[in-house]
Parts: C-alpha cells; sequence; structure tokens
C-alpha cells in the first residue's frame, strides 16, 4: 500500500479499508518491542497489506492479575509500527470489542486445558474470544504470532481449524536479547538484580534440551532443570516436556517435543520454550 499508516478506531473504516484484500495481521496487547516488530517484518514480507491491532483484552486477565499494570504506550507503539512498514494499526475501544449486549464467548479445551490454562483460569476463554474477533474484523488471511507463547499458538491454530476460520497462523521464532531472555512487554518490569537472574530460564531450557536430545532420561532431566531454576532463584510453575501440539506430557521424544516453562521472578511470571 505504501504511504502513511492509517490509525483506525472504528469498524466502518476498517472495513473499507481492507475491502478483500491480501492483508496479514499482527494482534498484539502493545507495549511494543522487537518481537512483536519481527512480527510485522515477516507479514510485511508475504503480503500486499500488513495490519496490527492494540488492544489490551481485559477478558484474559484474572481478578489478582495485572490488567490495569499492563503498560500502555500507544504513541511509541504507532511509531514503532509505522517504521516497521504497517499500513494499518486497529486501536478498538472495549465497548467495540465487547459491546453491552454481546452473548457469545468462546470455551477452548485441548491444548488450553493444562499449563497456563490451570494457572490462569479462564485465560484462554478471553485469549481465543479477542482473536476470534479481531479476526472476523480485519479478515486477514494470515495472522502472525510469536513462539515465546507456545501454548497461545497451539490453542488458536485449534480453534482456527475447529471452528473453521479462513485465517493461516504462521509461527514466528522467538526473539531474544544476547544473554538469551526471550523480550516480552513484561521484562520492563525487571529490576537490575531480576533482569540479571532472568536468562537462567532459557539457560535451564537450552541445557535440558541438549540433554534430552543426547538421550538423558526424562524425568531426571525435568528435575536437575527444576533444580537449577530454584539455585538461581527463580521459582518454577511448571517445566515440562509435551507433545508439541497437544500440549499432554511425553515421556520420550518419539514425535515433535517442546520443552514449556514458567518461573516467578519477584512479582513477574517469565515464559519460555524451546524445540527438542
Amino acid at each position: 500500500m505504501g504511504g502513511a499508516m492509517r490509525v483506525i478506531r472504528n469498524l466502518a473504516e476498517l472495513r473499507a479499508a481492507n475491502a478483500g484484500g491480501d492483508l496479514g495481521f499482527v494482534p498484539t496487547m502493545g507495549a511494543l518491542h522487537a518481537g512483536h516488530i519481527g512480527l510485522v517484518r515477516a507479514a510485511r514480507a508475504a503480503h500486499e497489506l500488513v495490519a496490527a491491532s492494540i488492544f489490551v483484552n481485559p477478558t484474559q486477565f484474572g481478578p489478582n492479575e495485572d490488567f490495569l499494570a499492563y503498560p500502555r504506550t500507544e504513541d511509541e507503539d504507532l511509531a514503532k509500527l509505522e517504521a516497521a512498514g504497517c499500513d494499518l494499526a486497529w486501536l478498538p475501544d472495549v465497548g467495540t470489542m465487547y459491546p453491552a449486549d454481546a452473548a457469545t464467548s468462546i470455551q477452548v479445551a485441548g491444548p488450553a486445558l493444562r499449563w497456563e490454562g490451570e494457572i490462569r483460569p479462564g485465560h484462554f476463554n478471553g485469549v481465543a474470544t479477542v482473536v476470534a474477533k479481531l479476526f472476523g474484523q480485519v479478515r486477514p488471511k494470515s495472522a502472525y504470532f510469536g513462539e515465546k507463547d507456545w501454548q497461545q499458538i497451539q490453542v488458536i491454530s485449534r480453534m482456527v481449524a475447529d471452528l473453521p476460520l479462513p485465517v493461516r497462523i504462521v509461527p514466528i521464532p522467538t526473539i531474544r536479547e544476547a544473554d538469551g531472555l526471550a523480550l516480552s512487554s513484561r521484562n520492563r518490569f525487571l529490576g537490575p538484580r531480576e533482569r540479571a537472574i532472568a536468562p537462567a530460564l532459557h539457560k535451564a531450557l537450552s541445557g535440558a534440551a541438549r540433554a534430552l536430545a543426547a538421550g538423558a532420561p526424562v524425568e531426571a532431566t525435568l528435575d536437575d532443570a527444576r533444580k537449577e531454576l530454584r539455585g538461581a532463584g527463580l521459582t518454577p510453575d511448571y517445566f515440562v516436556l509435551v507433545n508439541a501440539k497437544s500440549l499432554e506430557p511425553v515421556t520420550s521424544l518419539s514425535d515433535p517435543a517442546r520443552l514449556l516453562a514458567a518461573a516467578k521472578l519477584g512479582p513477574i511470571r517469565l515464559l519460555d520454550n524451546v524445540p527438542v
């Protein structure tokens, strides 16, 4: 499309802007970092039009979670999107996404049930509902998601297959700091001490992946990694080897597998994963 990026806040204008075009879409909650920009660039390389949304979705936060504290940096975000070649920025308000008379939401099972699904009840129902709404509003050919949130990608892929929605889900490998820490909007809340400890999560994942690939026993390897995290000052919520698609735990490497981990570091939860 070229030219200045259009910032759109109402549905009629959004529909007019994408009248059946070849569009790649990057849904975000804002507080954009290089990981998000990598998604925009991947979409830019593959589509005539690129749209990104910024919407901090209240339905995916639990009652004791950081919805109000979640960083909101709209002006900065829009400048980054435009610099990355985004054509359309979709910034709906809560009333547009969740009208007062709305009576439908999506309930997900399968890959949504364990791990983040257990720790954050209702989280993936909120994610699936908002993503389905965004797909209906934006009507993209493809949507781009970062592999840092591996479970989220599997939940959305399952929803798209089950409903079935005419969107191709494109996972993009996690972008990391030089010391291995996965980029995340919440990293800005890490103090200097926590920031120094945080890379231990990726280090433990990488070490466990190498050990498993070399034939080490699964349970002992996972136990060692959990101990390593505690020793570094992290409190693991889980550190597991799962089937890459179903996210059910596995005890061998017969199918594509993924190591998933979440750990607390002070008030911040870090998520990461690696293929095995």
